[in-house]
């Protein structure tokens, strides 16, 4: 029984349970909590292979054995709502993940670092270290110099024959005036998802009430007028202001 076919027999169930009229048959608790089980029990190994995390390195975490979790994952046993958040922490997923009803295979999360995305990288990386050095207006030998590399590692490296460690392309990012942000991948699942880390790192940097009110869904409104507002040039927003101000006068 897939995924799928658990959710759709724990919506008739749920159905049941709010009292079908026409149905005299009494509710099957034992086979709701067995489903609600399953369907849990499916979430945690999905979030768990997507997280390329082992049995036993979860179980490590919570202190527990491999086969708890091997029995959670199969709905023989269910763990506690502050296993499941010490769980959704070290798996990197949202704690509603584990009472939703979509698998993150489902949604194509999972990413696989395969030799053809490294080896495409490496070109687009070297391609884009190449249109910033043409941009600087500097030679191979100019760029190489100010590195103390070879010319024929910048060659190399421009071409993508061979992967820049991180810490030369940092310098010579630096001699054609870009940031290691121009190099990020941004077109993929990887990108999206590490652009959305880097989103995530600078929301939780804000003031606590500014994430709060950020968090609250009702706000989504508020939220959508400030981003309108940012968008508007300056002297439409100055016509309003003024305009405001001679409302509340």
């Amino acid at each position: 029984m897939d995924f799928g076919d658990l959710a759709s027999r724990l919506k008739k169930a749920r159905e049941k349970e709010g009292g079908n009229k026409g149905d005299d048959r009494p509710f099957d608790f034992e086979e709701s909590y067995r489903l609600r089980g399953k369907m849990l029990g499916v979430l945690i190994r999905d979030a768990r292979v997507a997280a390329s995390r082992t049995l036993e390195d979860c179980a490590n975490i919570l202190g527990v054995t491999p086969q708890d979790v091997e029995n959670w994952e199969f709905g023989n046993s269910v763990p506690s709502l502050p296993q499941l958040e010490l769980l959704a922490y070290y798996l990197d997923v949202p704690i509603s993940h584990f009472w939703g009803q979509t698998t993150l295979q489902a949604e194509g999360k999972a990413v696989e670092a395969q030799d053809e995305y490294l080896k495409l990288r490496d070109r687009m990386i070297g391609a884009l270290l190449r249109q910033a050095r043409e941009g600087a207006g500097k030679s191979e030998e100019e760029l190489a110099q100010a590195a103390n590399l070879s010319a024929e590692q910048i060659s190399a490296y421009e071409l993508g024959e061979t992967p820049i460690p991180m810490h030369h392309l940092t310098v010579l990012a630096s001699h054609v005036g870009k940031n290691l942000n121009y190099f990020l991948e941004s077109s993929s699942q990887l990108g999206e998802l590490l652009a959305i880390r880097e989103m995530w790192k600078h929301f939780t940097e804000l003031p606590q009430p500014l994430r709060e009110f950020a968090a609250n869904p009702t706000n989504i409104g508020f939220i959508e007028l400030a981003y309108m507002l940012s968008q508007m040039p300056a002297d439409k927003l100055r016509k309003m202001g003024e305009s405001m101000l001679d409302i509340t006068m």
